[in-house]
């Protein structure tokens, strides 16, 4: 059973009633839900009990005031309890291991998504003299802030966080009141808008312009509230005039006056310089009605009693705002001559535009919020938001189909700077986005402290430091693609330019070390070299040898060629003699193509178990039909010459879905745990491993292991032989032959 709250006593002497507090919150939710919300109430008044805020209040006060935001945004009883707990972990000794215990996995989640939040380094810059780049900050670390929140709710808990220290910020220092009002108007303000919830949105602009232009903020209030009187009794008979009017239409609407906002009030003037007594909007009223034709139906009634004023009326019904704000808003030259702004919508629009995205929560049993609607309402706004960054069409274009491309991560710097990065990002990539030296010298990555291997894949909200050697040292393992070091093109270009720039001789001698070493890994040989160098277009070998060192030619397009031209047209060491060629039509023959003959049985030899791209030749057997050998195949090479005629030229033809068994060997210095990281590596590239054999020399301390595997094609091979050659220990893995 949950304990009874106790009453808190804030500064001002007066006692908070956390009774009352608990049944305003828990009015309309099921008893469970009030009982979370009460356990997290309990745990919070315990774990604060002897903290206190600047004001002097108890420290549960600004958690209760941070809920009760959250309450009337009508989020779940898991963001309520949330809210209540959103500093325990961060200031206190409860583990989020304990919230997770006692108020589940969500609950959990969303503290430590604020947690986390509060963790993002503050921008610096106080009004409108920011620079440029103060404010392409400002925006990397609102992006930064959605995609840290995974569960939308995160974001809305950290605002009204804000929100509420907004309120009691009189009680810090002017220069923290500036800096923390800066970063509200640059970051949270702007969440709010882009997540629809006005009424956090306004309340956030009008207290930051309070303590960053005290003396604007101070005339546009006075202003207001000397001629409240007036503009109360205009409003009045506005609504009058209005109501009798729809009436005697039939339509059913909803007249209040709408108070206009310091802050817009503000923006307005400094945008249109004009003064106060030139803003047509200061008198609004605000009309809902049942539905978008009735919204049109009220707009001509409006501009039937009174003159419209010229370019002062926006649809944004048929046009809604980025963040899918509708309303019909004009202005008119209402009742003795002044001027007066209508707004016409429907209530569901005027509900989406109080509360957002926050709208979407309701509390009825067994409805929770579609994360997924939300994902796609999230991405879709900020597509949006674009239109009003770029300046012409061919711009937001372009900048939609790269960031449609792929999703973006954003990670930190030990500095707190935002770094945009493309998802996939590894922590090499990271080090070249920063400087091209810094790259070069990488040495290592550690992210959130811990060290992490250079393909580390980044995600959003982590935080990332290089660690340098003296000098650059780039090594070529970074260019192979299976070994996922570098996912961007830019950082590759970088690497490639690097060994470019090096000592011509070095470039060949290592081009030729890594072609000999994949081709000895993979089983193959090459006869006649020089048909490759023709094929791949260069003057000479050494010229593909330092293009290979270099890094500008793939090592996978020169294997590619090898076993292009060891295929029959090309190479006939082992092929019939040409007058007993037969040109006739090719035929498929299940997997294979088999030139001038018709279809006939095939199997592979187990011998050297050839795979797709594999350079091979038929052998045609007696009563078992033509088995077909890799074309370096031993036996092949073996066979007496009456038996040569024997052989016939075949291709590949079309595998879908096929597998290809292989014997792989390797040797390493034996370890425990050898035999199962191979395997894992296996597993995870879906290979299937037919049969292991191992074994261990006691006086060298070698394991070699033989594995029969299954692969699609060549190329899969390949791959699986990199990712195995970078495990510990491991000397030498490679295809047997």
């Amino acid at each position: 059973m949950v304990a009874r709250a106790e009453t808190t006593t804030p500064s001002n002497g007066q006692a908070l009633d956390l009774d009352a507090w608990l049944a305003a919150v828990g009015k309309d939710r099921s008893e469970p839900e009030r009982r979370v919300i009460h356990a997290a109430l309990d745990m919070a008044q315990q774990a604060h009990r002897e903290q206190r805020r600047a004001s002097g209040e108890p420290y549960l006060v600004h958690c209760l005031a941070v809920a009760e935001i959250v309450h009337h945004l009508n989020l779940d009883h898991e963001a309520v309890a949330a809210a209540i707990l959103h500093d325990v972990v961060e200031d206190t000794d409860v583990s989020l291991e304990t919230i997770a215990r006692d108020f589940g996995d969500d609950v959990a989640a969303l503290v430590d998504g604020v947690t986390k939040m509060g963790h993002i380094d503050e921008i610096r810059g106080t009004g409108p003299d920011r620079n440029n780049a103060e404010f392409s900050h400002s925006e990397s670390v609102r992006k930064l802030l959605l995609a840290m929140a995974e569960d939308v709710r995160v974001v809305l808990i950290k605002l009204a966080d804000r929100l509420h220290n907004m309120r009691t910020l009189r009680y810090l220092s002017e220069e923290r009141q500036r800096r923390i009002a800066s970063e509200t108007l640059d970051i949270y303000a702007p969440l709010a808008n882009r997540l629809g919830i006005w009424q956090v949105k306004w309340e956030l602009e009008d207290l930051a312009l309070r303590y960053l232009d005290g003396e604007a903020y101070r005339r546009i209030a006075s202003l207001l509230d000397g001629r409240r009187i007036d503009r109360e009794r205009h409003i009045e008979l506005v609504k009058e005039r209005l109501q009798k009017a729809f009436e005697e239409a039939g339509i059913r609407a909803e007249i209040t006056g709408r108070p206009k906002h310091i802050y817009s009030i503000w923006r307005k003037m400094q945008r249109k310089n004009v003064d106060f007594h030139e803003i047509f909007d200061v008198q609004a009223v605000r009309v809902l009605v049942d539905s978008p034709r009735d919204c049109y139906a009220a707009l001509g009634i409006v501009h039937s009693l009174w003159h419209h004023v010229p370019h002062e009326f926006d649809d944004y019904i048929a046009n809604p705002k980025s963040n899918n704000y509708r309303s019909l808003h004009t202005a008119v030259i209402g009742p003795e001559g002044k001027a007066v702004e209508v707004q016409i919508r429907t209530r569901e629009m005027h509900e989406h535009a109080e509360l957002g995205i926050a709208a979407h929560w309701r509390y009825k049993e067994g409805a929770h919020y579609d994360s997924g609607f939300e994902k796609k309402v999230a991405w879709l706004r900020q597509v949006l938001e674009w239109k009003d960054e770029e300046q012409s069409a061919d711009e937001f274009v372009d900048r939609f189909k790269s960031e449609s491309i792929g999703e973006r991560v954003y990670v930190l710097t030990p500095q707190g700077k935002v770094i945009d990065m493309p998802a996939g990002a590894t922590a090499l990539d990271f080090a070249y986005h920063i400087h091209t030296d810094v790259g070069h010298r990488c040495r290592g990555v550690k992210v959130d402290g811990r060290i992490v291997p250079l393909n580390y894949e980044l995600s959003n909200g982590e935080q990332i430091e290089v660690l340098k050697a003296r000098q650059p040292a780039p090594s070529r393992d970074w260019l192979n693609p299976h070994l996922g070091y570098l996912k961007t093109p830019r950082a590759r270009a970088k690497v490639r330019h690097w060994f470019k720039q090096q000592d011509r001789d070095i470039n060949i001698n290592a081009g030729r070390a890594a072609l000999e070493r994949e081709l000895h890994r993979l089983g193959l040989s090459v006869s006649e070299l020089d048909k490759v160098v023709k094929k791949l277009n260069y003057r000479d070998t050494d010229s593909l040898m330092a293009a290979l060192g270099r890094g500008d030619q793939q090592l996978g397009q020169v294997v590619s060629a090898v076993l292009n031209l060891s295929q029959p047209a090309d190479d006939e060491s082992l092929s019939l003699p040409s007058s007993k060629r037969r040109p006739a039509p090719r035929k498929e023959s299940d997997d294979f193509k088999i030139l001038g003959v018709g279809n006939l049985l095939t199997n592979t030899a187990r011998c050297c178990n050839p795979v797709p791209n594999d350079a091979i030749v038929g052998y045609i057997t007696r009563g078992r039909g033509v088995t077909i050998h890799r074309r370096d195949c031993a036996n092949g090479l073996r066979l007496k010459d009456e038996d040569r005629d024997r052989l016939i030229d075949v291709e590949w033809g079309a595998l879908p879905d096929r597998v290809f068994p292989v014997d792989i060997h390797i040797q390493a210095y034996d370890r425990p745990g050898l035999l199962r990281d191979v395997s894992a590596l296996l597993a995870n590239d879906h290979i299937n491993v037919m049969g292991v054999n191992t074994y261990t020399d006691k006086k060298d301390l070698v394991a070699r292991m033989d594995l029969h595997i299954e692969v699609t094609d060549i190329g899969q091979l390949s791959r699986i032989l990199s990712r195995i050659g970078q495990l510990p220990n491991i000397i030498e893995v490679r295809r047997k032959v």
